[in-house]
């Protein structure tokens, strides 16, 4: 298995060398030559497997010969250690309504879906680390949930060392509690002012860098890095062989998506096999959205990114989407780069999807306002004494808006986070307090450990987050 840039760089990669590089040099995002195939008989087979049995399958067809499999083996047993996850099945599936299930996947460490990849991906680093004697500078961007999970996940791995980027004022205060107050010599967090898209702008800026980054050994954990779309990969083959019994059947799943990576590994898992329809599910910043039902996709500018109670969500354009396009234009480089190079000069370009090159995968989407969440929060504890988080919240919204009833399937909302994360939503919506979850409560009485950066343009956060890296390694 080798690995391209979605821009044309000539280099062809081992997965190896991509989980380390996170963003090709000509700034393109990795994808895999082409996606392995699981066959009919494989998807029967894995029905009667374990978690860990099928992300070692889908993993191999990723990884190659990179990693021994007895290493393989390892590592994904010490990534999806029950103790840290509840239970066996990782990612279980609890039925919520009619029709409707939960694809539980808040129930790591940090509480939200990031842990299941980070776990993953943070083994995978330092068993390659530790194998070529080297060490590694993550530099990364949150909205909310991938920073604490990505520093929980490096923590106590001595050949990792983490610099994480989040906007000031637009997570939750649980959010930042469990990032800001990890005590630990290889965390760093970095805290401009602006949004989100600002901070991720200034980590591409720096990994344009290509002597900065080759100096200061600069890799990635968020989702440009190939190696986390793998890893999610995994547990949407799975539910799909935990609830499609026979191959008329179609699985939908309804995604929440800010920078598209969680949606973009449903379109992989079906362009490797599985019959899939992704709902691509957007807050009132509807980027995605738009491009969906419309073929436009415009990035949004300063005050035209709203501030809401599903803050993940909150971006300007969504990072991964390049990969989606990339395979739209029949992995066509020069024509990619084109409509980048249009989307950077006007800041948006139109597209007529070309469904020939979906196979079996059919994408809708649709948004949900901060109301609508409300009352979708309201709804389901009434009738099921279920809470639900925002984000969740919108893809259920969502998806009861196009529930069909046509019976070609199931139909699963992919959960984010616990709602404790987000309990002025939550009390707002059914005024219930959600209580700090235990393993959450020494966080409470410790100061806060981070680096404000009292800039927004892009250009200059980049230069501060150099100085600091170099200060710091």
């Amino acid at each position: 298995m080798r690995y391209i840039s979605t821009r044309g760089h000539p280099d062809r990669l081992s997965f190896n060398d991509v989980l380390l590089a996170g963003l090709a040099p000509d700034g393109g995002l990795y994808v895999p030559e082409e996606y392995p195939q699981l066959s009919t008989k494989d998807l029967d087979d894995m029905r009667s497997w374990s978690y860990h049995q099928i992300c070692y399958f889908i993993s191999r067809r990723f990884i190659g010969k990179d990693i021994k499999p007895g290493d393989l083996h390892r590592i994904i047993e010490r990534s999806y250690d029950p103790r840290l996850f509840g239970s066996t099945d990782i990612t279980p599936i609890q039925p919520i309504a009619r029709g409707f299930g939960l694809l539980k996947l808040s129930n790591g460490p940090t509480l939200a879906f990031k842990d299941i990849a980070l776990q993953y991906l943070a083994n995978l680093m330092d068993h390659v680390l530790q194998e070529r004697d080297e060490r590694l500078n993550i530099l990364g961007a949150t909205s909310g949930d991938t920073g604490s999970a990505a520093e929980e996940a490096v923590r106590g791995l001595e050949r990792l060392r983490i610099f994480m980027l989040s906007p000031h004022g637009r997570m939750s205060e649980f959010q930042k509690m469990q990032m800001y107050r990890i005590h630990d010599p290889r965390v760093f967090n970095l805290v401009p002012d602006g949004n989100f898209d600002d901070c991720q702008a200034a980590v591409k800026l720096v990994n344009e860098d290509a002597d900065f980054k080759e100096q200061y050994s600069i890799g990635a954990v968020n989702s440009i890095n190939w190696a986390r779309i793998m890893a999610q990969v995994v547990y949407y083959v799975y539910a799909y062989t935990r609830t499609v019994a026979n191959d008329h059947d179609r699985l939908t799943v309804s995604v929440p998506s800010g920078n598209f990576g969680n949606a973009l590994a449903a379109y992989v898992a079906g362009r490797m096999g599985i019959k899939i329809r992704v709902l691509v599910a957007t807050n009132e910043n509807d980027v995605l959205n738009d491009f969906f039902w419309n073929g436009l996709y415009r990035i949004r500018k300063g005050d035209e990114v709203v501030k809401t109670q599903s803050p993940s969500m909150d971006i300007a354009s969504a990072s991964n989407f390049e990969r989606l396009m990339f395979d739209q234009v029949g992995r066509n480089s020069s024509h990619l780069v084109q409509l980048w190079q249009l989307l950077g000069k006007t800041g948006e370009f139109s597209w007529n999807m070309n469904h020939d090159r979906l196979g079996s995968i059919r994408f809708q989407s649709g948004t949900a306002t901060d109301a609508e969440v409300r009352e979708t929060i309201k709804h389901l504890f009434g009738t099921s004494r279920l809470v639900i988080d925002p984000h969740t919240a919108v893809a259920l919204k969502v998806a009861w808006d196009q529930f069909d009833g046509n019976g070609l399937g199931p139909w699963l909302i992919a959960e984010t986070a616990q709602p404790a994360k987000f309990s002025d939503a939550i009390e707002q919506a059914i005024g219930l307090q959600m209580p700090v979850p235990e393993s959450c409560r020494r966080l409470i009485d410790v100061e806060d450990r981070v680096e404000r950066i009292t800039e927004t343009d892009p250009h200059v956060i980049a230069d501060e987050v150099k100085g600091f890296i170099s200060m710091n390694t």
